[in-house]
């Protein structure tokens, strides 16, 4: 017996060696295709989330993962040429439209000498002298026309430059529009993400200032931008507008985060039970001013409104902002005022829809993305969400997109042009992107 088995393993043995050098495996290389599209050349026009803006300013790594930048690398792959973009110095802290400097992530002291992890300033001020230098170079034309602070309206307006500082350190003259620039390189595909900043500086502001663009005017603009970039037959995709409301900004402070001890509920009670106002142990709605709530025009805070990440937090803590002082309107957003404004974008999104119908152009979703990453969404093993700082998609500023959130709304234009094309743009990998930095 034992001599049949010391003939049997090798035999065993050799025949797994013969199998295992026949079943190497052959990889292979995926296949990519502009299928439809010219792919030669590409621009991108948008506001601050298409010019790379995070943290809240305009620095040179944020542009370096821009939507712009990062779509022109994968359309590289299927023909598309170089891509120039606008970039800040390279050791920039950055400049925020307020002229601030960028975010980091870094210690801060709260008035009640708890020390934890928020979003500070990198410097005292922002990188302002940045604005003030022209990099235009007629041999390098900017493909990335993302211009912080640019609503639709403003797209084919002369001069843009001397009211938009974002625009004017990249213009090719004084007089240009940043339609009139970013169509002479004559393009052959572009994609458009417009319309968050017709909207944003009013629901920032609480729905307290300016207003937004009315949809007439939002949609005889966009046309008109569409009706340009398609006249020499280039092809093109086109984005719906998310939900602002979605974002960390507006979603981080729950509505009944004024958490009372006993104390605190019979001083509060003893100030408001005489207009009808009463509190309770644990978790109550913030109080706010509201001219609509009666008499002495306060009230509480109901399920489904929001209040701003622009709350002065340490007079919460320590002040009593938002309980025997109310919220002022800049940092609430209310139900009748989240109707105005989804009602707003709903909208906005019907026409960039009938516009993408009309000019035969494809149609990208983010809106849907952000919805579902208001419960998490599963990206190559890695869970994102719209939880500010912790859910890894959106940068320190709650508003706009981190490297890696950009990356997977980059793949949701990929997405609308591979669909509406027959093409075969690779995919963006995500988790190859960084999210936030921890010191």
């Amino acid at each position: 017996m034992k001599q049949i088995l010391h003939i049997f393993i090798p035999f065993v043995v050799g025949i797994g060696t013969l199998a295992l050098s026949s079943c190497k495996p052959k990889y292979k290389t995926p296949e990519t295709s502009a299928g439809e599209m010219n792919t030669s050349r590409f621009v991108m026009i948008g506001g601050s989330h298409t010019a790379g803006y995070m943290d809240d300013a305009l620095y040179y790594d944020g542009q370096q993962y821009s939507i712009a930048n990062m779509l022109s690398m994968q359309l590289q792959k299927v023909g598309a040429g170089a891509f120039y973009q606008p970039y800040m110095p390279v050791n920039s802290v950055g400049v925020s439209a307020s002229g601030m400097s960028r975010f980091k992530l870094g210690y801060k002291t709260d008035c009640l000498g708890v020390t934890s992890l928020s979003p500070v300033r990198l410097a005292p001020s922002g990188d302002v002298s940045a604005l003030g230098t022209n990099v235009y170079a007629s041999g390098q034309p900017f493909g990335n026309f993302g211009i912080p602070g640019m609503t639709v309206t403003a797209v084919n307006v002369a001069s843009y430059g001397s009211a938009n500082p974002f625009f004017g350190r990249m213009s090719s003259s004084s007089g240009t529009s940043v339609l009139a620039d970013a169509t002479a390189s004559d393009p052959t595909c572009f994609a458009l993400f417009l319309g968050i900043e017709d909207m944003l500086p009013y629901v920032q502001s609480g729905a307290k200032n300016g207003s937004m663009t009315s949809t007439a005017t939002f949609s005889a603009a966009y046309e008109q931008i569409v009706l340009s970039l398609t006249s020499n037959g280039a092809k093109g995709v086109v984005s719906l507008i998310p939900d602002i409301t979605e974002m960390p900004y507006f979603t981080t402070i729950p509505y009944n985060g004024l958490n009372l001890t006993p104390d605190k509920v019979t001083a509060l009670n003893n100030i408001y039970n005489p207009i009808g106002i009463s509190f309770q142990e644990g978790p109550n709605g913030f109080m706010i001013e509201d001219p609509g709530a009666g008499a002495f025009n306060v009230r509480h805070m109901v399920a489904g409104e929001l209040v701003l990440l622009s709350t002065p937090l340490d007079s919460v803590k320590c002040n009593s902002m938002g309980s025997v002082f109310p919220f002022r309107n800049e940092f609430v957003l209310t139900l009748d005022e989240l109707t105005v404004i989804r009602n707003q974008i709903a909208e906005y999104n019907a026409v960039i829809t009938t516009i993408a119908q009309n000019y035969n152009l494809a149609l990208a979703k983010p809106n849907e993305l952000v919805d579902k990453l208001q419960t998490g969404i599963v990206y190559n093993g890695v869970t994102l969400s719209a939880k500010f700082v912790s859910g890894g998609a959106f940068s320190l500023d709650g508003i706009h997109f981190n490297p890696r959130g950009n990356a997977i709304i980059a793949n949701e234009f990929i997405r609308a042009l591979n669909t509406k094309y027959n093409a075969k743009i690779p995919a963006v990998n995500a988790i190859n992107y960084p999210s936030i930095t921890f010191p």
